[in-house]
């Protein structure tokens, strides 16, 4: 496999996890109105999220804040043939840290570790788009 569709693997990961966490989702829910803890109604208004799906509901939505760029600079660095080993293993790093965060979200929930996972995929994915804006510089 060259080096260049290698990044797409850890895009893949992250849309693997985004799957998963819709499907934990969806399983809470159900389960949440199978018990009575909550009704399909609950669901009509997304501000009302009852508390079994509740920390996995925020979890999806941060899917769609951080990883977005991650999405981006991947394709960027694809299309411009900036994809070199360093990248690679950053790109995973970046996904095995919201694979944690997501964890630790959707379990115990713990801010302080969820906090430093953030943080670390922040710098993370911050370090792909200056990988990215130094390469396009051409040094």
């Amino acid at each position: 496999m060259p080096i260049s569709t290698a990044i797409f693997w850890p895009v893949i990961a992250q849309v693997a996890l985004i799957h998963a966490i819709y499907f934990l989702m969806l399983r809470r829910r159900y389960r949440a109105v199978r018990a009575g803890t909550a009704k399909v109604s609950d669901f009509w208004i997304p501000a009302v999220e009852p508390e079994p799906s509740a920390t996995v509901a925020r979890s999806l939505i941060n899917q769609f804040e951080l990883p977005v760029l991650f999405f981006v600079v991947c394709i960027l660095l694809h299309l411009t043939a900036g994809v070199n080993y360093l990248v690679l293993a950053i790109a995973w790093l970046f996904v095995l840290s919201r694979y944690a965060h997501a964890y630790v979200h959707v379990t115990s929930n713990r801010l302080r570790i969820r906090q430093r996972l953030f943080v670390a995929g922040f710098f993370l994915n911050f370090s792909l788009w200056l990988i990215f804006a130094v390469h396009l510089t051409g040094f």
